[in-house]
């Protein structure tokens, strides 16, 4: 990998948080407005149209994406991505951009610790530290016992966990099926099923919010496509610390537009959290490179 081919990565990298970030702002806005089923089933009909035009265009068309050894794990994580995405956009509802990001920030650790379990792989002391470490700052965000802790707050936890789990999935599958076979599944299934649960819960949409929603299953396409040429030019484990951008963000949004706060708690915790995750990726990369 050259030089260039990193700092594009990591400019693609940068524009799909950015872009990512953007699409919570609108999910949240529309999530408190519409029942959140029918707001992530309309995004994915946009989502799986974009991913069976791209998979018809790869050698083989829309039947090699879609041959797979392994269609109950393709479609169970499909699904599980779809509902992470549910949990999520209802905790942006009850908690906001900036302490939802703040706690699902530690889905790389989570990724870390079920690695093991998960995949087999081993997990060192070193990384065990830094997991207990970002949990902390979990913790420290949560404030159990001081009078102040919020049930909701357990909304982006649990959605971080489900994230994490699609994570290992995903690496399982890419041991027999191929990047565009995932691909295709995650979009088409994930469609499937959220259309078999989000149609009871149509709303009738004002012309103002079907902007905001043709704008969100735009950013949600464009999010994928920059994600996708960001892996094609640059390593992954040289772009996926710049993930992290994504929460400031989605902060920063989540103050300007929606007029929330950072409370002290929330941005010592964060700082934990980050610091752990990128020094597993950093630990992770370094493991990597020896292999």
């Amino acid at each position: 990998m050259t030089e260039q081919n990193a700092r594009l990565g990591i400019l693609m990298m940068v524009a799909t948080t950015f872009v990512f970030a953007v699409q919570d702002g609108l999910s949240r806005h529309l999530a408190a407005e519409y029942n959140v089923l029918m707001v992530v089933m309309i995004r994915y009909w946009f989502f799986a149209a974009f991913v069976i035009a791209i998979s018809s265009r790869k050698a083989g068309g829309l039947r090699a994406a879609a041959t797979t050894k392994q269609p109950l794990v393709q479609g169970f994580r499909s699904v599980l991505l779809v509902a992470e995405i549910c949990v999520m956009v209802l905790a942006f509802t009850l908690l906001g951009l900036v302490e939802s990001h703040a706690v699902f920030a530690c889905y790389p650790l989570l990724i870390a610790a079920l690695s093991g379990p998960v995949l087999g792989e081993s997990v060192g002391w070193r990384r065990w530290t830094a997991i207990g470490v970002g949990f902390i700052g979990v913790i420290i965000i949560l404030e159990p016992g001081f009078g102040v802790f919020k049930p909701e707050a357990i909304v982006p936890l649990t959605a971080a966990l489900m994230f994490a789990l699609y994570g290992l999935l995903t690496r399982y599958v890419a041991r027999e099926d191929d990047a565009q076979t995932s691909f295709f599944w995650t979009g088409t299934v994930a469609a499937v099923a959220m259309t078999a649960v989000g149609i009871w819960f149509w709303e009738p949409m004002t012309g103002p919010d079907w902007g905001w929603m043709i704008a969100l299953c735009f950013t949600g396409v464009l999010g994928h496509f920059t994600l996708i040429k960001c892996y094609e030019v640059a390593e992954a484990s040289a772009v996926q610390p710049f993930a992290y951008l994504q929460l400031g963000f989605a902060s920063i949004i989540g103050i300007t537009i929606f007029g929330e706060t950072i409370r002290l708690n929330v941005a010592l915790g964060v700082a934990l959290i980050v610091s752990a995750g990128l020094f597993t990726l950093w630990r992770q990369h370094n493991l990597d490179r020896r292999a």
